[in-house]
This record gives C-alpha cells, sequence and structure tokens, in this order.
C-alpha cells in the first residue's frame, strides 16, 4: 500500500486535547499511513508556547504574520500534501480550525472523515449541521474505525476543484514554510 498522508484536524489547546489527537495519528501511523499534526508537523509546536504570554501582542504586526503563518503551512499540508482529512469533533463543540479545515476539504474534493466518542453537542445532541452535512451526517465513532474508511476513500479517484488565487498564494507561502521547516530538522 502506498503510504497515504492523512492531515489530522482537531482541537490541541490542552493535554488531553493534545492526548486525543496524538492517539488518532498512533491508529492512522499503526495502520501504515503518514499523519500530519499541526501541534507536532507544525508552526503550532513553535508558537503555542507562547499562545498565553503576551509576547505575541507587544510587537507590533507579527501577530498577523504568525497567524498567516500557520494558516498557509496548514493549507498547503491539507491541499496539496495529504490525500485525506480526519476531523476530531470531540469537545462541547467542534474546535474553530477544525471547522475550517473541513470546509476546506470538502470545497476542493478531499476524502473528507469527522470522528466523533463524546457525547457532547450544541444542538439536541447533535453538532451543527453545517459540518456534519460535509459529510452527510455519517460520523465514525471508533478510533480503530478509521484506517479502513480512509483506505476505502483514499482508493478512490476524485477530482480536484479549481482554487482561488489567495488560497494559492497561501499554499505557495506554505510550500516555502515546510521547506524550511524542513531544512530545520534535519
Amino acid at each position: 500500500m502506498e503510504k497515504h498522508r492523512i492531515y489530522c484536524s482537531g482541537p490541541l489547546f490542552c493535554a488531553e486535547e493534545i492526548g486525543g489527537m496524538n492517539a488518532m495519528a498512533k491508529v492512522l501511523e499503526d495502520a501504515g499511513f503518514q499523519t500530519f499534526l499541526p501541534h507536532r508537523d507544525g508552526l503550532e509546536s513553535y508558537v503555542l508556547r507562547f499562545s498565553n504570554s503576551s509576547f505575541l501582542s507587544t510587537v507590533p504586526g507579527i501577530r498577523n504574520r504568525i497567524d498567516y503563518a500557520i494558516f498557509s503551512l496548514d493549507v498547503y499540508e491539507l491541499i496539496e500534501r495529504c490525500r485525506a482529512v480526519v476531523c476530531n469533533l470531540n469537545g462541547r463543540v467542534p474546535d474553530e480550525g477544525t471547522t475550517v479545515e473541513a470546509a476546506l476539504a470538502y470545497a476542493v474534493g478531499k476524502p473528507l472523515v469527522l470522528f466523533k466518542n463524546d457525547i457532547r453537542a450544541p444542538f439536541g445532541g447533535y453538532d451543527n449541521s453545517m459540518l456534519t452535512s460535509l459529510v452527510r451526517g455519517k460520523i465514525i465513532d471508533t478510533l480503530m474505525a478509521l484506517p479502513s474508511v480512509l483506505m476505502d476513500m483514499t482508493a478512490q479517484e476524485r477530482e480536484s476543484a479549481p482554487l482561488s488565487r489567495d488560497l494559492q498564494k497561501a499554499i505557495a507561502y506554505g510550500k516555502r514554510i515546510s521547506s524550511a521547516l524542513g531544512s530545520s530538522r534535519r
């Protein structure tokens, strides 16, 4: 089997959330997939340590630049490098970034899997239909089911949707950042 790269999207702002995302990636990696975890492989690993400090707000304009760099690298990974996207919806409400990443995957025609094994949800036990309808309500509720679902989905050929000029610019910038990170991790 060709090692498909899977973008793992989800909340990553506390130890429990990071543990859940790491567990998801491990299940996929044990099944032969490669994974991209923003908190492990992206700029988030460098920036999250400053998220509760005043540093980002004391240097004029730096927050906007960092935010755009994070966005660009994540968009590059999601659209160009990864074959499919898995979104962890665990939590009372889905993470805002995860919602955007799910919508991007849907918009460009990437295989998209929504995962949730948490009973908390805001709308009478259901998550927002604008998100769940991206997969027509089919949500996977066990980690161990993810590899087979992804194998089936990545085996199918899909047509890519055209990208806006702004998205193309973000992807190009993300590719440069990825290259720089690759050089620094050697």
